[in-house]
């Protein structure tokens, strides 16, 4: 069984932020597979389907960025999905805007939301999509992560979110980590 999770803030005043990119880039895939996030529980909206034989749960927090954990840890306890089954999808502002990064494991880059996942899981031996937001050049971080992309990023943001979609079949059909990132990094 395999566990999709984008991470990101809830509620409509966030919803086309740079800190929900996770979010978009999920909702990508799920618009573009037919899928809705129909069931509410462990802090989160997720829906549980089966793609070319694999069980696979498709998860957004409803909890904020910074305790993900709190919501992908109780799910994946309850699923048994073991850490290195789970692929979280998140912005990045280390990268440039619509850059993508794959990681099999790590330190969380000071990521809060990844933070707060490697807390609950008690373990950082999970995946990561990572996507480029770039840090702030004239504004707090705080302001930039949760401001819109203007129409010149959001065409980088839509190429990388087409990208996620071969990145989540792969991960799907049982690609490891080591394939992942020698095919898109």
């Amino acid at each position: 069984m395999k566990l999709i999770t984008g991470l990101g803030n809830p509620g409509a005043k966030y919803d086309k932020t740079k800190h929900n990119t996770g979010f978009m880039a999920l909702d990508n895939y799920l618009a573009k597979n037919n899928l809705t996030l129909d069931k509410e529980k462990f802090n989160g909206f997720w829906t549980k389907t089966k793609i070319n034989n694999e069980d696979v749960i498709f998860l957004e927090p409803q909890t904020y960025m910074n305790d993900s954990g709190k919501s992908i840890a109780p799910l994946a306890n309850f699923f048994k999905i073991n850490p290195s089954d789970i692929l979280v999808i998140h912005d990045d502002m280390d990268m440039p805007i619509g850059k993508i990064r794959i990681r099999a494991n790590g330190k969380s880059g000071g990521h809060n939301g990844i933070k707060s996942i490697m807390a609950c899981l008690g373990t950082n031996e999970f995946n990561r999509l990572k996507i480029g937001i770039r840090h702030p050049q004239n504004q707090s971080v705080v302001s930039w992560v949760l401001t819109p992309f203007n129409s010149d990023q959001q065409k980088l943001m839509d190429q990388a979110f087409l990208t996620s979609e071969s990145i989540i079949d792969d991960f799907i059909s049982g690609k490891n980590a080591q394939y992942l990132m020698n095919q898109y990094n």
